[in-house]
């Protein structure tokens, strides 16, 4: 019963850190709406993303992910880079 319990803790906080809700890139680069629309159609085509958000002002990149679905960093980093734009900080939140 006691492995039980210790496996189904571990298991409950893997899940929680394996699915953020909103990820905030903060990208260089970014200046104008096509940027802004060149991104968006980046991150739709990935089957995680629910919801993307490009802030020119403030050059971050906002993704809400599908429920039970993530990116991880280093693909947003690379869809970025990808498309010209150099990616500063990623932070997540539930």
């Amino acid at each position: 019963m006691k492995k039980i319990f210790i496996f189904s803790a571990m298991m409950i906080a893997i899940s929680s850190t394996a699915y953020a809700g909103t990820i905030t890139a903060t990208v260089n680069g970014l200046v104008c709406a096509f940027c802004a629309t060149g991104i968006e159609k980046t991150f739709k085509k990935q089957p995680a993303v629910e919801h993307i958000k490009v802030d020119l002002e403030n050059k971050l990149v906002t993704i809400n992910t599908k429920p039970r679905q993530n990116l991880d960093d280093n693909t947003i980093t690379q869809l970025l880079t990808d498309a010209g734009y150099s990616v500063t900080a990623i932070t997540r939140e539930k």
